[in-house]
């Protein structure tokens, strides 16, 4: 028995390891029949939203709600009970989803239409992850979230700036056209700003005059220009990031670094990489 399993009752390790386990026959169905349960409660609520559909299974669709999330409720305590630390567990990400997924059907007794949001589900499903032994793509998980927090000081300058591009040009938008262009106030020619500048172009307010229109132009075209910006920030720091775990990737016998993040042996000597 592994020592992590013996500070545990019977009972409560045999648990643990169908719940938390992944590697045994049991713990991989155990899984797969909680991911197809997973997604058959997010298609449950998503057809609830569809009122003819709703009209028609109401009872059916609320039943099915309080069904799963009765199971739902049941596995969390489950798996508080059988955690080697639930205090852990309770505060890891997948821990706090697994609460979330269960939380609305509660608060819709309250706030009615709340239980919508229970499509937080889908998140659990993260676990396939583990099940179909695609750790690897976690780790590459790991290495977009480094890359996107050393990002965060030039993507703030960068936001920084865009906002302050937006709020002089509504303002300026505002004193040309007015309210008779539809520009009834500095907050909504601030809107219209930000809907040309990242060129969605919703239509629904627009400049009349030819300088508002040369205006709008030049936002346009200088939202081309930047909305790339991000995306090479960004790119970048995950090379950094990327060339990082390489040179992390050390070999024990022969001290060759360089390795790639899925690499299993080392590509000089042979030997397994930690």
């Amino acid at each position: 028995m592994p020592d992590s399993e013996r500070s545990l009752s019977p009972l409560r390790a045999r648990i643990n390891r169908v719940i938390f386990g992944y590697d045994t026959p049991a713990g991989k169905a155990f899984d797969m029949a909680l991911i197809v349960v997973i997604i058959l409660s997010v298609i449950a609520v998503m057809l609830e939203s569809v009122q003819s559909i709703s009209i028609a299974y109401h009872g059916i669709l609320k039943w099915a709600e309080w069904v799963f999330t009765v199971l739902f409720t049941l596995e969390y305590v489950l798996r508080l009970y059988s955690a080697h630390n639930a205090r852990r567990y309770a505060f890891s990400f997948f821990g706090l989803v697994d609460l979330l997924a269960i939380l609305p059907s509660y608060l819709s007794l309250l706030l009615p239409g709340s239980h919508f949001l229970l499509t937080i589900r889908v998140l659990r499903v993260l676990r396939v992850f583990r099940v179909m032994k695609l750790v690897r793509f976690v780790g590459e998980a790991s290495t977009l979230q480094r890359a996107l927090r050393a990002s965060r000081y030039k993507i703030s300058v960068f936001v920084s700036t865009v906002v302050a591009i937006v709020v002089i040009v509504g303002s300026v938008m505002y004193l040309i056209e007015g309210p008779d262009s539809g520009f009834t106030s500095i907050p909504v020619s601030i809107y219209w700003a930000i809907v040309t500048l990242t060129t969605v172009g919703y239509g629904d307010v627009s400049p009349q005059s030819p300088l508002g229109q040369a205006l709008a132009s030049a936002l346009m075209i200088v939202g081309y220009g930047i909305i790339a910006v991000p995306t090479g920030i960004v790119t970048v720091e995950l090379n950094r990031a990327h060339e990082q775990s390489r040179q992390q990737r050390q070999c024990v016998q022969c001290g060759l670094s360089g390795h790639d993040v899925d690499a299993r042996f080392c590509k000089s000597c042979g030997t397994a990489l930690a």
